[in-house]
């Protein structure tokens, strides 16, 4: 394989909770929507105008860009958010905009904010890219190209030197890891016809993830399909492919999930972090890809596939609803005062037992997502093994909590014994 250019790792970042898990995971950048003009404005819980600033003053620190989604359809009563966005946006020194309407990217190239073109446009072939790079200095290619397709892409990039307006390289982005949709890039029109609510606006209903029966119209014939939810994709994951990848000249590795809980958002970025170093450190083998795939399988999932990078012509579908992930937390309890000169964090047991030995997960908008292996702790005051609802306990931590922090107890799902 070739040199590998430093690929970027670009985090989903749908709360504060999962914009410092990606920070303390290794993410160089983060994607975030703020109020409702994203693909994901129902899916998370969304920034608002008045978080930017400190969006981008705790990733300014960590040396980490931001980006902003605008990417849904724009109607004329959108235009005057937008503008009041991109302007909130380019004052709190946000990196760039991702963008699919010519609208966004207008109002973003007039007040000099760097333009990420989304992969709702649909770039597949190297003539468009070059329309688009006229606005925009990063292009995210379409979800259903293959690899092949991908490298050829970057090979004319580079033969032909098509520059953005920063006259930099144009930067080619790909989907990394995550939900993938059955429509074309993400443009489906199940959720609008059935609850008068698009997709393309942010508010899809994911109708693509229920189990159907088919019905013969001329005989009344009627077909459920076994095991098989026919419109829901398994989850991308490339990590055991990273070299190829790699291999392909992208820029920019971007991993889905800002609908995702913060402890998700900690283990994939985590993984990729590892694998992309490894890659670069020249230590990337098989044997590191089964323990990140292990780990990732602990995380929400519905099962993994390949995607279309490799050149499978059709889609794997999931067999069952919901996550296949092998683990699960359950909420324990909240955080109740840190003790700074002994490293001792206070909890309140609302919930489930927790003992000597259990794993636990502890979130908040500033602790982000943290894990971690009960080693000793303190019962109301006194050494003890376990802790039941309605008690206090103290548990040494490596890290800071904050009265606002979650507590939870990670436990294995009937999938944990599934093989890699």
């Amino acid at each position: 394989m070739k040199s590998m250019q430093k690929i970027e790792l670009m985090a989903p970042a749908g709360s504060f909770e999962s914009l410092q898990a990606a920070l303390d995971n290794g993410a160089d950048a983060v994607y975030f929507g703020v109020e409702q003009l994203n693909m994901r404005a129902r899916a998370s819980i969304n920034f608002t105008l008045d978080d930017l600033q400190e969006i981008s003053e705790r990733c300014q620190k960590k040396g980490v860009r931001t980006y902003l989604t605008l990417n849904t359809i724009i109607y004329d009563h959108d235009l005057s958010i937008v503008k009041t966005l991109i302007t909130k946006a380019k004052e709190a020194n946000i990196s760039a905009v991702i963008a699919m309407d010519q609208a966004v990217i207008s109002v973003a190239r007039s007040v000099g904010m760097e333009v990420h073109i989304s992969t709702q446009i649909n770039i597949t072939n190297i003539e468009t890219l070059k329309f688009y790079a006229m606005f925009a200095d990063t292009i995210v290619l379409s979800r259903e190209l293959s690899l092949r397709q991908v490298k050829k892409i970057t090979e004319q990039i580079e033969k032909e030197q098509i520059k953005g307006p920063s006259g930099r390289l144009v930067a080619v982005e790909i989907f990394g890891h995550g939900a993938l949709c059955m429509a074309v890039s993400g443009k489906c029109y199940m959720s609008l016809h059935s609850y008068n609510s698009s997709a393309n606006r942010g508010a899809c209903k994911q109708n693509c993830r229920k189990k159907y029966t088919v019905i013969d119209q001329e005989t009344g014939f009627e077909m459920e399909l076994d095991n098989e939810y026919i419109m829901s994709p398994k989850d991308l994951c490339t990590i055991d492919f990273l070299d190829q990848i790699a291999d392909a000249g992208i820029s920019v590795l971007k991993i889905e999930g800002r609908g995702r809980a913060p402890e998700y958002v900690a283990k994939v970025i985590k993984c990729y972090r590892d694998a992309l170093d490894s890659l670069t450190e020249g230590t990337y083998d098989k044997e590191k890809v089964i323990g990140w795939m292990q780990e990732l399988e602990k995380v929400y999932n519905r099962g993994f596939w390949n995607g279309y990078y490799l050149g499978q012509k059709l889609g794997e579908w999931s067999s069952e609803s919901g996550s296949h992930a092998t683990q699960k937390k359950l909420y324990v309890g909240k955080g109740v005062h840190y003790f700074p000169k002994s490293n001792i964090g206070e909890f309140k047991i609302e919930a489930y037992d927790i003992s000597i030995g259990d794993t636990l997960l502890i979130t908040g908008p500033t602790t982000g997502a943290q894990e971690l292996k009960i080693e000793a702790m303190y019962v109301n005051d006194q050494k003890g093994e376990t802790a039941t609802k309605g008690d206090s306990v103290t548990i040494p931590l490596p890290f800071r909590i904050r009265p606002s922090d979650k507590l939870y107890k990670i436990v294995a799902t009937e999938f944990a014994q599934v093989s890699v």
